[in-house]
């Protein structure tokens, strides 16, 4: 049973962590939600920015693939669609981590610019996975055993 609140007993708070966790996943969310569906259906005024050799280059290589371009703006929408929809998000952040892993590495050593955006999407990232570091355990199993 319940007790009712009283002044010696007063209702449970909840802590503020839990609304910092939430406001993570809706900014991130919502950030490659935009960022993906632009990517694939531009309907957001591109920047052009003066971008460093090395940079330019990494860029042209990947989108003179063909399929990586898309690939990555297809999987940031689906990441975001997930988060901000609060499914499978242990699911999104593993799909996501490789992208913001290389942001963070093109930032630092391509094009510094965005080293600052890069450094708070990685933060998000830790601490939403930090969050849900239960979902994560079973896939960190030194030894796993194949199911039925």
């Amino acid at each position: 049973m319940n007790a009712q609140p009283t002044p010696e007993n007063p209702p449970a708070r909840k802590p503020f962590s839990r609304y910092v966790i939430h406001a993570a996943r809706i900014l991130m969310g919502l950030a490659f939600f935009v960022s993906g569906t632009n990517g694939l259906f531009h309907f957001l005024p591109e920047p052009k920015p003066e971008m460093p050799a090395g940079a330019l280059a990494f860029a042209t290589a990947l989108m003179n693939t063909g399929y990586m371009m898309p690939l990555i703006f297809g999987t940031q929408a689906i990441v975001g669609a997930l988060l901000l929809a609060n499914r499978w998000v242990p699911l999104a952040l593993a799909l996501i981590a490789p992208f913001i892993l290389n942001s963070v590495a093109f930032h630092l050593f391509l094009e510094p610019g965005g080293r600052i955006p890069a450094s708070i999407f990685l933060i998000f990232e830790l601490g939403l996975a930090w969050a849900y570091r239960g979902s994560f355990r079973p896939m960190l199993a030194m030894k796993a055993t194949p199911g039925p």
